[in-house]
């Protein structure tokens, strides 16, 4: 039988982290189409308001339904504006594991949104899931967002020769496609024992395959 994740919102100080819904459609198409989401994701590029209108009505939706993992838009509690994303797959009920990846909007980073909502799943996961694993995957060279997994208390345990394709601008402007390492990260329930605050973002992001 296939388990699925209850249908939550979880806050912290400055953020609450719910399902997607169709007002935020703008304002994420705007945050999947900047330069650096587009070098570290599989997203479509041009990535288009029907991109985002197909997932904020619906494929962030199935994500959870169909037992995969949950996404959840990222937005200030204050403004209500959307800062980020983070999303769970490849989650396997059995082992209690599941990967996580994030996304920031380009204005908003170097506020802690990332660290900050990374550390809220996290926290859900463990405590009320009685999760046992959490992996994060980031790019060799995409170094903002090995900062954002070591302030969170990520410990590297290797690295994927090869197993990833970014995107790096040409002279033209235009986008070539570029093989890389992935280099894989774990959070334990013990990981964050200890651990500060929500540290500070890095602008980072931990997004492969992101739908």
């Amino acid at each position: 039988m296939t388990s699925t994740f209850p249908d939550i919102s979880i806050s912290t100080d400055r953020l609450v982290l719910r399902p997607f819904e169709e007002a935020d459609v703008p304002a994420l198409a705007e945050m999947m189409s900047d330069e650096l989401v587009t070098a570290w994701t599989a997203l479509p590029h041009p990535y288009t308001t029907a991109d985002a209108l197909a997932w904020a009505t619906g494929k962030a939706a199935a994500v959870r339904t169909e037992g995969r993992g949950i996404a959840l838009a990222v937005t200030e509690f204050l403004t209500q504006r959307l800062v980020g994303s983070v999303h769970l797959d490849h989650t396997d009920w059995r082992v209690r594991s599941t990967e996580l990846r994030y996304v920031t909007a380009s204005w908003a980073r170097g506020e802690g949104y990332a660290c900050e909502s990374v550390l809220a799943v996290a926290q859900w996961l463990f405590q009320d899931q009685k999760f046992e694993r959490i992996e994060l995957r980031t790019a060799a060279d995409n170094t903002a967002s090995q900062q954002v997994a070591q302030k969170v208390g990520g410990i590297s345990e290797g690295v994927l020769r090869n197993a990833w394709i970014a995107r790096s601008r040409m002279e033209d402007g235009g986008w070539t496609e570029i093989r890389t390492d992935l280099i894989v990260w774990s959070l334990l329930p013990e990981d964050l024992d200890g651990l500060p605050g929500p540290p500070a973002d890095a602008n980072g992001f931990a997004y492969p395959e992101w739908n």
